[in-house]
């Protein structure tokens, strides 16, 4: 999945997710919250069952306090006819979700960020030497 793509929250707490996007993440997906990040992040079905696959691959005792909450803070989705998911509150709360959120493709998963977050972070990660540090290990 690749581009970002600038949506709102409507007072519902429905989210339009680009056609792009809906294509590649199927007919059903989950939104969960992100193991890294303040934002949501989110699975296309297949994507969900290597994710519990690699969660079932760990000892217990090391995966149980992060799969306990990425399952416990799951929404199971189905576009509506417009393209729009319910984002449950306690979602748009961890992730900080106001109104302006911007919908990011991540290569094979989706993250849903509040668009001031998301800028703020993405302008100093340009800004960063970083990104040319991993592109030097990446042989690029």
């Amino acid at each position: 999945m690749t581009g970002q793509y600038q949506h709102s929250v409507d007072a519902k707490g429905r989210l339009f997710i680009p056609a792009k996007l809906r294509e590649e993440l199927g007919e059903t997906f989950y939104v969960t919250i992100s193991m890294t990040d303040r934002c949501l992040t989110v699975y296309s079905e297949s994507g969900w069952e290597k994710l519990a696959e690699q969660f079932e691959s760990l000892p217990y005792t090391k995966a149980r306090t992060a799969a306990r909450l990425i399952y416990a803070n799951a929404a199971k989705c189905e576009p509506d006819a417009q393209g729009r998911i319910l984002l449950p509150q306690k979602l748009r709360d961890y992730a900080e979700l106001k109104k302006d959120v911007v919908v990011v493709g991540v290569s094979k998963r989706a993250e849903i960020w509040d668009a001031e977050t998301w800028n703020k972070l993405e302008s100093a990660e340009l800004e960063s030497d970083d990104l040319a540090s991993i592109a030097e290990a990446l042989g690029i």
